[in-house]
């Protein structure tokens, strides 16, 4: 099992995921580079999710910068000046499906059960 299999998931997911391939290469320049950038940040920070959230992720992220280059509206206006800022409130739409928020959620609940067992202290 390659990598795509891995992360994408089973052969609609592929298909959609390869659909997506060429949506990116078909957009101009400017765009195509903004979004081969923001999916590099993502991937390489495993802020990613898996399977059909990863998917939907990608889609809707090629949506927005075909959108925005039919509209002729500048990639600067789409991700604002802060593009990491842009990257992660973008991810936050998907946060369900990233590995992080599993472990958000444990560490969470690890330092909850802790707190629980510790014995109260004396607040004076």
């Amino acid at each position: 099992m390659n990598l795509i299999e891995k992360v994408v998931g089973d052969f609609g997911d592929k298909r959609r995921w390869r659909e997506y391939q060429a949506r990116i290469k078909a957009l101009p320049g400017p765009y195509r580079k903004s979004v081969e950038a923001l999916e590099r940040y993502f991937m390489h920070f495993g802020m990613i999710a898996k399977g059909d959230v990863l998917v939907a992720m990608a889609e809707d992220l090629v949506e927005l910068f075909e959108q925005a280059a039919a509209d002729g509206t500048p990639v600067r206006a789409v991700v604002g000046e802060d593009p990491v800022e842009f990257a992660e409130e973008f991810l936050r739409n998907y946060a369900g499906g990233q590995w992080i928020d599993k472990e958000r959620r444990r560490l969470r609940d690890s330092i909850g059960h802790a707190a629980e067992d510790a014995p109260e202290s004396d607040p004076r």
